[in-house]
């Protein structure tokens, strides 16, 4: 890939064109999608109008309806797609395997456990309401989960040992911890109060709905921090994609590197997951399409979270303004997202069995 090199001070980076400009085009597609998504809804507002409001001059009845009702959803939306894919593009790259996403391998899975955990039993009685709700409101849902999310990523990690590298393996793995997450995370809804049980229940289908600023602080704090790590994650990927003997022979500490990187994974889908649920399939999805744009051999951070916040925006405005009816967000990435699992299962599985026949 033809690039150039821009060296501010001490600090040299490459300028890729194509990659400068498909992040370009996808900041501009998002910010429409973004806007559009504030303006539709049962009080229709024009574009111009939305940012007009958002800017100061809207009036109290469009003061409420943008910043206190659609404002919020939207920036959760573009947060925690850009958090999720993010997270997405580092387990495909550490791993090397393009089905190596947190919600396949269960990491999504074992950050809600944590979660639905905590929303079940906090403010029930007996010993364990109390437990509950004392760690929520000292540890909080977004840490909980990262503790949930952190600790099925060790498990996988340590259980797939040197098969991590084999597709079939690690994924038959991470499938297995996933469904046990959430084989879990229904028998803790049986036993638990009936009304927590039903917000549990919706929350973990993935929805945006009811999502106001506050909700937006953890995956914002979360993605900028990811963010400014991006251009030292990038360097240590472009290495390790060589193979952990040429990383090593480079300079590189393999295991720190791989370590830092499964952390920020983590940490970026669990903030996800405590913000608006498992939402499935971005984490996956996003990375492979960035990859494809930018023209790259490994998944593109900086372009995938970019790709991931567009697909969660858009659909979430395609749930509520385009289908007949509402449904939660993670439904519709669920839809628009297997199709594409099994595409790449079979691309795969074709390349393979090519290069058997060789």
């Amino acid at each position: 890939m033809k690039h150039t090199v821009v060296k501010l001070g001490p600090v040299a980076a490459p300028l890729r064109p194509r990659v400068l400009g498909v992040c370009l085009a996808l900041i501009v597609a998002a910010g429409c999608v973004f806007t559009l998504s504030i303006a539709h809804g049962d009080y229709p507002l024009g574009v111009a109008d939305v940012w007009r409001i958002i800017g100061g001059g809207g009036t109290p009845i469009e003061n409420r309806i943008v910043i206190d009702v659609r404002l919020g959803r939207a920036v959760v939306g573009l947060l925690v797609g850009a958090a999720l894919a993010f997270s997405g593009a580092l387990t495909q790259s550490i791993a090397r395997n393009p089905l190596a996403s947190p919600d396949i391998l269960g990491i999504t899975q074992g950050s809600a456990l944590a979660a639905v955990a905590l929303l079940t039993f906090a403010g029930t009685s007996g010993t364990l309401g109390k437990a509950a709700s004392l760690t929520l409101a000292t540890v909080g849902l977004p840490l909980a989960a990262f503790c949930g999310g952190l600790i099925t990523a060790t498990i996988i990690w340590l259980i797939a040992g040197r098969s991590r590298h084999s597709l079939l393996r690690f994924v038959l793995i991470g499938v297995a911890m996933a469904t046990l997450c959430t084989s879990l995370s229904t028998w803790i809804m049986a036993h638990g109060n009936l009304d927590l049980v039903a917000n549990a229940r919706l929350w973990l289908t993935g929805s945006l709905n009811g999502r106001d600023l506050s909700e937006a602080w953890a995956p914002l704090i979360a993605v900028l921090v990811a963010l400014m790590l991006a251009s030292y994650l990038s360097f240590q990927l472009s290495a390790l994609s060589l193979g952990d003997l040429t990383a090593t022979m480079l300079g590189h500490n393999v295991r720190i590197a791989q370590a830092l990187q499964l952390l920020v994974a983590v940490a970026l889908a669990a903030v996800s997951v405590a913000a608006a649920g498992p939402i499935g399939f971005v984490a996956f999805v996003s990375p492979q399409i960035a990859m494809r744009l930018a023209g790259s051999s490994t998944p593109p951070l900086v372009t995938s979270a970019l790709t991931g916040a567009l697909i969660v925006c858009s659909a979430d405005l395609l749930a509520r303004v385009v289908l007949p009816w509402e449904l939660p967000v993670g439904i519709v990435t669920t839809i628009l997202g297997a199709p594409v699992l099994i595409y790449l299962i079979v691309s795969l599985n074709r390349r393979n069995n090519g290069r058997n026949n060789q």
